[in-house]
């Protein structure tokens, strides 16, 4: 029954709405899934250990803040499947340069760690990322349904 719904709601979704913008509330740990404004889809989603703030360098545990684009997917991950997010941007760069530090990259939007999804109940409870945004595995699935590459991102505090 329940994968009848899960169906249903996909269907219904990618049927009648298009995903334009995918914002991110670091400090409420949600995500919402945008129509031209409408939210579509809410997820409660995990960050890095240190979510508070931008990223500036890599290794800080940070989640990216601002607008990116989510730029192509990838399935082949070593979490369940993935959306990348264009940082570091020119800015970022820019910053890291002036600060001497690596800007980091390969921000992500991705399930759990491959064999590991049947934690999600737990490890969703807890920022358990290095600055990814993660999603319970059946979430990604959805996420990677309804969100076309070339989707912009807004994350913010």
């Amino acid at each position: 029954m329940k994968l009848f719904a899960l169906i249903l709601s996909i269907l219904s979704f990618s049927t009648f709405a298009e995903v334009n913008l995918v914002k991110v509330d670091k400090s409420e740990n949600k995500m919402y899934l945008l129509d031209d404004g409408k939210v579509i889809k809410e997820y409660h989603v995990a960050f890095g250990g240190a979510p508070k703030g931008h990223k500036e360098q890599e290794g800080d545990q940070k989640t990216p803040e601002g607008v990116y684009t989510l730029d192509y997917k990838k399935e082949d991950s070593s979490f369940y499947r993935a959306m990348h997010i264009n940082n570091p941007n020119e800015a970022d760069l820019d910053n890291a340069k002036r600060k001497g530090v690596s800007a980091g990259g390969f921000i992500m939007v991705h399930g759990q760690r491959n064999w590991l999804g049947w934690l999600s109940g737990i490890t969703q409870n807890f920022n358990w990322t290095n600055g990814c945004i993660a999603l319970t595995n059946s979430e990604m699935d959805e996420f990677m349904d309804l969100v076309k590459v070339g989707t912009k991102i807004q994350i913010e505090w």
